[in-house]
């Protein structure tokens, strides 16, 4: 059955990751996505483990269902290639800077010239009205600026990133929202539009949702942060034989665990525990007594008993524990492909059902210029068909 996106057309000109995976989702769940690349490539392609030049494992993850077109747009004759695509496209979007943007011939009103109803996307780094607009950013910077950096420092006293590109993936739903919103704007009223979205603000805002605390208020009533998320001690806690991650929360909750830690009265005797509001304001103290208490059973007694409870408890994963986690295998979140190049190849789906519209895995990730032939026709003799590139 076809995606939801079926025939929706996507021109891509986007690497690393932010683009990538966003425009993955779109062919995921449907689009027709056509990835042009400069004729080194995109530069994930060289991230990761590989058994070919250019097919490195974060191009594997980010670059499926879509076709690669190889096209050095510093000349005139492949901009005009480019633009020749345009007429029958629905989306154009990139992750380049403005002024390159600007400089390629390839801003808004140079596309739209060609497309009047097109869906033009720009993700960028900062919003082009403020001072840092226009400067380069990656993930490790967007951390630090928004704030996600700085709660670690909060926490133990020395800021440091998350071990994921926390702010590519999350600005890149925000790029596919952003451009499905437009596309049924542009359904019910016929009109096309310009799309702008900065990664810092889009995860000030994400992190904020959080933290905002008593900076909410005008003037504040309290520090900024939610303490629970910045406690010390917030877990994961260990166990007789590993490490559980539980969330103790409501008052039915703390009434059953104190329970099985033996001390059924806990929340009518001790103040700290009467409410969530008490016990948010001490969650140093609920951190401190869960970590006392798990040592006394293994992670799977605990999670026995938690879950009878109905308290929310998990087993600590390793992500090579990912592969085998009986829930993760019994929705066949993973299964194994053939790839025409690269072999065998692990992949998780697309994890949103669709009851009508399927989501579906169509083709793995190409080859550098694998369809420029296709494509843009007469072109394939000057086109690559492997290659690497510097990341």
């Amino acid at each position: 059955m076809p995606g939801p996106l079926q025939g929706v057309k996507v021109v891509e000109m986007t690497s690393v990751v932010l683009g990538p995976w966003a425009c993955q989702m779109l062919a995921d769940m449907g689009a027709d996505v056509v990835k042009i690349e400069q004729p080194r490539g995109d530069s994930n392609r060289t991230l990761g483990a590989a058994q070919n030049p250019g097919m490195a494992a974060l191009y594997l993850t980010c670059n499926r269902n879509k076709r690669s077109v190889v096209l050095d747009l510093k000349t005139a004759e492949d901009r005009d290639a480019l633009f020749s695509l345009l007429p029958d496209a629905d989306v154009f979007v990139s992750n380049m800077r403005p002024q390159a943007m600007a400089r390629l011939g390839l801003g808004y009103d140079a596309i739209r010239a060609v497309r009047p109803d097109i869906v033009y996307c720009l993700a960028v780094g900062y919003g082009s009205d403020g001072p840092n607009a226009g400067q380069a950013v990656y993930d490790d910077l967007t951390q630090a600026a928004c704030g996600i950096a700085g709660l670690f420092a909060a926490i133990d006293g020395a800021p440091r990133y998350a071990p994921v590109n926390i702010c590519d993936r999350v600005v890149g739903l925000y790029v596919a929202i952003a451009i499905i919103s437009a596309l049924h704007h542009r359904a019910v009223t016929g009109e096309g539009q310009e799309i702008e979205v900065p990664m810092l603000e889009t995860m000030a805002q994400f992190v904020l949702a959080d933290h905002m605390g008593g900076g909410t208020f005008v003037p504040p009533l309290g520090p900024m942060g939610y303490k629970r998320l910045l406690s010390r001690v917030r877990g994961p806690y260990p166990t007789k034989d590993g490490h559980l991650a539980l969330v103790v929360y409501t008052d039915k909750h703390w009434r059953a665990f104190s329970a099985m830690a033996g001390e059924p009265d806990l929340v009518d005797t001790d103040p700290r525990f009467k409410t969530q509001e008490t016990r948010t304001q001490h969650a140093e103290d609920m951190g401190r007594y869960l970590k006392e208490k798990l040592p006394q059973k293994t992670t799977a007694e605990w999670l026995a008993a938690l879950r009878a409870a109905d308290i929310p408890a998990h087993a600590v994963n390793r992500i090579e524990d990912l592969f085998g986690d009986p829930h993760l295998e019994a929705v066949k979140l993973f299964s194994e492909m053939e790839h025409p190049t690269e072999g065998t190849l692990k992949v998780a789906r697309f994890p949103v059902r669709f009851s009508k519209t399927p989501a579906s895995i169509r083709r793995l990730a190409p080859k550098l210029g694998e369809h420029t032939g296709e494509i843009v026709p007469g072109r394939a003799k000057t086109r690559p068909r492997g290659g690497t590139q510097s990341a």
